[in-house]
This record gives C-alpha cells, structure tokens and sequence, in this order.
C-alpha cells in the first residue's frame, strides 16, 4: 500500500481534463499518477537522482553505461531485449538518458498493453540482468556513440569548458565514457567493470532517490493500484542525494579568454557566467527575463547592432548545464569573417548591453509580456512571481570579474599550444582583466543599444471560432489557375490558434545549380529582411518561416490566429518587392558558402543519404556545384533572378485552425492580388508542360546497385551504409504491407546487428517515402566493419528474418497488425502535428486524407500469408522483382577495404554506379502524383 496520498493541488491549464495524483509508495518512491480516459497511449517515465557526477574515479562514464545496460534482460523477463520487441510490437517508443545528476528511464506504447508494459518497466529497477556477454557488448556500444560525436564541436566545446573547470569538482568529469574508459584502463588496474557496475547499481539505485510519473486511460484507483503492486519491490537503501558544495570555477577558472580550433569553418563565441541555478528561485524565473531581452532580435537590441554591423549571423542567450547547485549563462554569438576581427569590440557590446539593463531597471511592462495573464491560454506555461530583486541578482552575476569567454576559429591553427584530452580540441587561455573588458567597452561602437519597445504582436481575442460545419478532413476550399487552397477549420483542439502554408511552386529554381543557389540565398534574405519586425511576432507565439524547396520556396505561420493576417501580408508585401540590399547580401552569402563548406562535416550516414537522394530524385543539384557557383554569384545576380523565379508560379495552399472558411478564401485572393492581378503582375500561371515535378528513378527488378564513395571528412573513422529496397508507388495495400514488415523488422534488426553483431551504435530499419515510391532502408554507421561487410551481414539478416516471418504464430502476427492500427488511429497531438499530416498529402500530390483509415481496413483484411509472399516477391534475397540499392560511404579506417572493393570482379545482376548523373540519366523515372 502507499505510505500517503499527498493532497496537494496539482495547477493546470484550464483546457486540460486529465486528472492527476501524488502518492508516495511504502519505499519511498515518489510518483505522479495521471489518467486521460480520452488517451490512446499509455506510457511511463522513471527518474533516478543519479547521473553522471556519481561516476568513481578511473571509470569515467559508469552512470551512462548502466542506462545502457538496464534495458537489456530482468529476472522476471529474462530474454535479451524482450522488452524492446514487446514495446515496438504494441505500437510504442522506448529510450533513456543520462545527465549530470540524474538518469531518466522512459516509454509509451498502445493502452492495450498497460498493465504489461509497466510490469516489464518495473522490473528493471527491481531485478535487472546485466550479463558479462552484455557487458562487452554494450561496452562497445558505448564506444561507438562517443566516437560519433568526437568530430562534435558542441560536444567538444562542451567538454574544453568542463576541463577548465576545478578537477576535484564532478563538472570536470568526462561523463559519455567509452572503451578505454569501461575496459582498457580498469582491465589495466585488475578492475572488473562489471563487478562495478553491479555494485553501483546496489549502492546508487535507491527507491527513495527515484520519482516515477505514470500516464494512462484507466481510473486513478486503478492506475496507483498497479503501481503499488509493481513498483513497491523497488529497494529503498535510504540513499543521500550526491551533493557537492563547492563551485566548479574557482578565480583561476574565471576572467579567462579561451582560444579554441573548432573542426567546422566558422568563427563563434561563447561569453559564459557561473550563475545562480534557476531551480532556486523557480518561482519567479529570472533568467526567462534576461533570455528574453538579451535574445531579442528587435530595433536596438544587440543582435540587431551586431548584425547591421555585419559583424554575426545569429545570438542565442540562456542558461545551461544547470545543477542543483551550480549553472552557467551563455550568451552565444556566430560571427561573420569581419566579426572575426572584432571580437574586443563585440565583448564591449555586450557588456554594454548588460551595463544598459542594469541600470535600467526591471521594467514591470517587459515582464507581463512574457508572463501573461493567467486567462491567456499559453500551453504548459504558467505566470511567475515578479520578483525585480531576483532578476537584477541574476542580472548582476554578468560580470567581468566572473567571465570565461571561450573564442572558437579556424584562423587559431597551429597557434595554440594545448589540447583537451578527452576530444583533442586545440586550445590556448590566456587571462583578460575587468579593466581590458572595460577598454574594449570604450572601443566599442556608440551605437543606440536600447531596451525593445511594446509587442504589437501580442494577441487579445481568443475567441474560439465555431466552424460552421464540422469538417473532419481539408477540403478544397478554392481552385484558380493561379492557386489552390485547402482548408480545415479546427474540430479537435480548441485552441486560439492556426496553421497558413503556402508553397510556391516556381519551375525556374531547379533549373541549374546557379537557380538552386539563388533561391536558396532568396529566402535567406527574406528572413533576414523580414527579422527586425517580425521578431515580435516569434515572441508574441506567431511563429514563422520561409524556406527553399526544391520547387522554389514556402511560407510557413503557426500560431495566434488573431495577428497572423497582419503577419502573413508583411511577408507578402516583401516577397512582391523584394530588393537586394548589398551589405546583407555579403553577410547571407558568407553564411551559406560556409554552410556548403561544412557539409562534409556530416556524419557518414547523412552524407550517405545525399547521394542516395541525388541517385534515386531527378533533378537535384550536388551540394558541390551548388557550392562552386555560390563564390562567383554577386548582388546583382540575385536581383535579376528574383523577378525571373516569379514570373511563372503555381500555389498551394493549405489553411487550417481557428479560421472561418470566409477568411481563409480572402487571405488567398489577396496573395493572388498582389502576385497575379494588375497591370503589370509580377507572377503568370504555369503551362501545363511546367507542372511536372519530383520524379524519382525506377530501380531495375532483380537488380542490385551500388555506389560506393570514400568519407568526406578524412579525420572520421566512421563509415555508413544505407542499403535500400525499393517497392511500389503509392497504393493502400500495398502500404500497409511494407509498414508492417518494417514493423516486425524494427527491433529485430537492432537487437541481430547492434546489439549482438555491435555493427555500429547507429542502426535503424523503417520504411522511405520518395514523393509516394515506397521502399525499405537500412542505415547503420560503424567503426568496426567497412560498409561491403556492413551489406552482406543486412543481407544475413534479411535471410534469418525470412524464417522468422514464415515460422510467426498467428498470434504474433495479429499482434502486430493490431499495433500497426493502433498507431495508425492514434490521435494527432495538435494543430501543427495534424496540418503536417495532411500537408504531407497535398505537396506530394497525393491528397489522400483518408489515408489511415483506408489503410486500417486493409490492415484488417491482410492475411499472413499475403504478408509472406508480399516479402518473397520484392525483399527476399534473391527475389527476382527486387529492387536494391547500396550506397556506402568509407570512413578513415576503411579505405583499405575502399580500394580493394573498387578493383573486385563484380557480382552477377550487380552495378556498380560510378557516375550518378550518368546512371541517373540512363534509368526511367516512375510517373508523377503531380
């Protein structure tokens, strides 16, 4: 039984009708209970106060490895990722993490299995299993995720600041652990890493230092009832919570300025504070303050100097690496090349910024900005105390006497002269006094830095529109041969709120790699353009975007419906009269030939699947030549291509929440005003040649592709595959089938090839949608095999999956097509998740609303047999209909097995594609949904 029920009311938002509990179980552990009878999930998450800082010396990483290592096998279910298979197989997710001072255990899976699912959970922190063959392996898993980040320079970064940091103190620690740390050195030292890790888990796992949050659609009688019975068991050993009391920057670690090589081009720098952590004075929130005006974008505000300076791209402020007892502010600041050459003067800057806010004052208006009212319907957030006295604490710890400024560029090679040990970041300290920040303050430009003014954007009505009709799927709205518009008013959510997106479809961008480049640097500088006003609206909950697309580019608003108009002809005024301003146009350009430049900094999976997207999409640009051409574009090539990108456009358009069908149609008509009407329009229809888009190559039946390329990146050891199966075009049975092949596959392929074969610790297995040609993929990154041996060991698997697909009881197999059905009814989370789904639908040209219900009832009909052959026929080793491709990218531990494959005979009914132009040419294209 619970030692108590805590009668404590629980605050939240007036929209929510779940019901919540706290009870405290007879071994101390803490738990919230929540029922939601409308739910069609249930899942579970553990909090345990112990993270990283409690690592023994000597075996850095023990905290994450164990997290590693619980999921694995418990007494009760004791076969090895059993619980990983029954949770995918009931239509859920399961994962955990490990931070600082504590490691957090999570699931959520279809509400058939509750009771199940939480029995296998508990039993984790009840009686796990931790075998020695696990241990090896998971040792290696470890490794292999610390050597996927170690060309990081957040990571690296991150971890040059804990270095410089007091050595005795836990933030020193390296915490991701890796082989040499959970095997070579404690081997070593005559250490057994698994006797400690069991004897950590003993001494640190206690009831009392764990809190369980437990969601469900059952009652709460029920739902604590099952807690009580399946996670009293858990050992209470009446643990202290790790403390620590000193601070991890002493005065040696403070007034520093850091010199630091980063692997990427670019320049940045991180100005860090050691601060009062948040959690002490949570009520009031002082930090949320200072995020707000330090990060504001607005007229006056430092962002908006530095960027009109051309001296940064981007600024972010805000507190990290937060403890119980320590945090640090960060004022984050990408600068530009020029920006590179002032960096005393951008230190002075800000530093004047901080001096203006305080002297200012807390301002009361500035507050109730952020927290607003409490009838103003602001999701999980909830009004703070105004406490000025606290903020201008907080305010006040910005100082120079606490500073660590951390300079990160390229420009610092081979002028440093230490290195971090756990990443090797070259870096160099040096100390800068109160009184040189106070010199750089005076140098500093006398520009008008000043606080923001009042929020026009700020929202008032929140009437709740009730649609006329009740819409359960968008419909087409209007249809002009200038655009179309679909609409769905809100029916589910009832919030204040709506979704606007308009794609512009403009034939001249995928022209050439010059047009991909331009439109890209276009909607670059639209948003750029558009930053000093709309910023407001960001802040205000109206939220915005305009992106390239590969058919020109889309305007993007999610948020308050009572402001979104004003916002939405903002934007469309600026596209209508779009010039190029010169000095910005430098400043976009920098950043995107640098964004080219980095590409090659991509893990080896991702660069793996940009070939597979040039191989199997027509007309795609390679990064490269988008590159090479970005150098020699200027001003005046962008303002004469501009015009010409709008001459011939098609919209659609999709507009979807709490907005009447009335002012959905006037909001488009007014876009095809000033776009198409007048005298002299900026934009034509298309002709009908012009609609063709997003074509995708037909791979040849029985035929096996490969393309193989070394890594771009000559210092990752990492190598990629993505193995890919290409299926059908679009159609409803056929769907589901692979979904639940896919399905079936997910946790078997990670559990043969990750956690038994310990290919890589990336290995994934799900189904690919190129503009509705459906496939299967594989991609796994490793260190340990090259990407051919990567291949024949997916092939293997394949062949065992095969006997495990025709050996499935009926049983089984019913239970995963129930799981595929559940997943498939489960309820959209809300208006963005929702409009995503049906933009899916538009922009491929396959508008089938419908969609998961159609493919329920198929799922429902679909034999086991039918599943078998559907397999035999297009997935099989061997199948004569099969359809593959290979890509594989070959980091710097592999390019002997690189060579040597380019010089093997080739294997019968394999190409090896040498040129992807040229192989992309040479193949016919399935037809177009558009």
């Amino acid at each position: 039984m619970a030692v108590s029920i805590e009668d404590v009311e629980i605050l939240k938002p007036k929209t929510d009708k779940r019901e919540y509990r706290r009870i405290v179980l007879k071994n101390s552990l803490q738990v919230l209970l929540i029922s939601d009878p409308d739910t069609d999930k249930c899942a579970a998450s553990l909090n345990v106060g112990v993270g990283s800082f409690c690592d023994p010396v000597g075996l850095e990483g023990l905290a994450h490895f164990l997290e590693h290592m619980l999921f694995y096998a418990s007494e009760k279910y004791p076969l090895e990722d059993s619980y990983l298979k029954y949770i995918t197989e009931h239509g859920g997710s399961t994962n955990a993490f490990t931070a600082s001072e504590m490691t957090n255990y999570f699931f959520d899976a279809n509400t058939d299995c509750f009771e199940e699912a939480l029995d296998r959970f508990a039993q984790f922190f009840i009686k796990p299993l931790m075998s020695a063959d696990a241990t090896m392996r998971e040792i290696k898993a470890v490794d292999s995720e610390n050597k996927m980040y170690l060309l990081s320079d957040e990571r690296r970064m991150s971890q040059l600041q804990k270095h410089l940091s007091l050595e005795s103190h836990p933030y020193h620690k390296f915490g991701g652990g890796n082989c040499d740390t959970l095997d070579v050195r404690p081997k070593a030292k005559g250490v057994d890493t698994r006797q400690e890790l069991l004897k950590f888990y003993e001494d640190k796992y206690s009831a009392n230092l764990m809190h369980l949050v437990v969601y469900s659609k059952e009652s709460l009688d029920k739902i604590q009832s099952l807690v009580e019975d399946k996670f009293q068991e858990i050992q209470n050993s009446d643990r202290s919570r790790f403390q620590f009391s000193s601070q991890p920057c002493t005065s040696e670690h403070l007034q520093i300025l850091v010199r630091a090589v980063p692997i990427k081009q670019g320049h940045k720098l991180r100005i860090v504070w050691p601060i009062t952590p948040s959690i002490v004075h949570y009520k009031e929130e002082p930090c949320r303050y200072l995020d707000h005006l330090i990060n504001h974008e607005g007229e006056g505000s430092l962002s908006y100097v530095l960027k009109k300076l051309g001296w940064a791209t981007e600024l972010y402020a805000g507190e990290d690496d937060r403890a119980s007892e320590f945090s640090f502010f960060y004022v984050v600041i990408d600068l530009t090349d020029a920006g590179q050459d002032h960096m005393q003067e951008i230190i002075g800057l800000l530093f004047k910024y901080i001096q203006l806010l305080q002297q200012s004052g807390v301002c009361k208006w500035i507050f109730d900005e952020i927290y607003p009212p409490k009838d103003w319907l602001v999701g999980s957030s909830l009004p703070s105390d105004f406490n000025p006295d606290t903020i201008q604490k907080i305010l006040n710890e910005l100082s120079p006497e606490s500073v660590r400024i951390f300079w990160e560029s390229n420009k610092f090679e081979g002028l440093t002269d230490k290195v971090e040990p756990w990443y090797g970041t070259a870096y160099s300290i040096e100390k800068v006094s109160p009184s040189r920040i106070q010199a750089w303050m005076s140098s500093a430009p006398n520009e008008n830095l000043h606080l923001p003014v009042p929020n026009v954007f700020i929202p008032t009505d929140f009437s709740i529109k009730n649609p006329q009709e009740k819409i359960k799927l968008p419909v087409l709205l209007r249809k002009s041969s200038y655009s179309k518009l679909w609409y769905k008013p809100d029916t589910v959510f009832s919030t204040p709120k709506a979704y606007v997106k308009i794609d512009f479809d403009c034939p001249y961008v995928s022209n050439s790699p010059e047009t991909e480049a331009l439109a890209n640097l276009l909607a670059m500088l639209l948003m750029d353009d558009l930053n000093e006003y709309a910023y407001y609206a960001q802040v205000a909950g109206l939220h915005y975007d305009i992106s390239h697309t590969e058919s020109g580019f889309q305007v993007t608003l999610v948020g308050y419906n009572h402001k979104l108009r004003i916002l939405l002809e903002t934007i469309v005024n600026k596209i209508a009269k779009f010039e190029v301003r010169p000095d910005r146009f430098s400043v976009i350009k920098e950043m995107a030939i640098k964004a080219y430049q980095n590409f090659k900094f991509q893990q080896p999976y991702e660069q793996a699947n940009d070939y597979y997207s040039l191989i199997i999409e027509d007309q795609t640009w390679p990064w490269m030549e988008q590159l090479e051409v970005l150098h020699r574009l200027d001003e005046e090539d962008l303002a004469k291509f501009a015009p010409i990108m709008l001459s011939r456009a098609f919209l659609q358009c999709y507009i979807a929440g709490n907005i009447e069908h009335e002012e959905a149609v006037s909001m488009i008509e007014h876009i095809e005003d000033v776009f198409f009407k007048g005298s002299n329009p900026i934009c034509q229809p298309l002709f009908p040649s012009q609609i063709l888009r997003n074509r995708v190559v037909k791979l040849g039946k029985g035929m096996n592709f490969c393309y193989s390329k070394e890594g771009l990146n000559p210092s990752d050891e990492n190598s990629a595959l993505i193995h890919y199966i290409q299926v059908h075009r679009d159609d409803f049975i056929l769907n589901v089938k692979l979904q639940l092949v896919a399905l079936i596959g997910e946790q078997a392929a990670f559990h043969q090839l990750r956690s038994v074969e310990q290919l890589g610790y990336i290995t994934y297995l799900g189904q690919r949608n190129d503009f509705g040609i459906h496939g299967l993929l594989f991609i796994i990154q490793s260190t340990v095999k090259d990407p051919g041996h990567i291949d024949s060991r997916v092939e293997a698997f394949l062949r065992m999956f095969e006997s495990k697909l025709s050996e499935m009881k009926n049983d089984e197999f019913k239970g995963n097509v129930n799981a595929l059905i559940n997943m498939k009814l489960e309820k959209h989370k809300s208006l963005s998740e929702e409009s995503q789904f049906y933009w899916t639908e538009i922009i491929s040209g396959t508008p089938k609303f419908d969609r998961r219900e159609a493919e329920v009832e198929a799922l429902k009909k679909l034999t086991q047999q039918e599943l078998i052959d559907f397999f035999d026929e297009n997935i099989k080793v061997g199948a004569t209909r099969k359809k593959t491709l290979s890509v594989r990218v070959y980091g710097n531990q592999h390019l002997a097995e690189y060579n040597s494959q380019k010089s093997e005979a080739v294997q019968p009914n394999t190409v090896q594609v040498d040129d992807i132009f040229s192989f992309r040419r040479s193949r016919p294209l399935y037809a177009s949904f558009r």
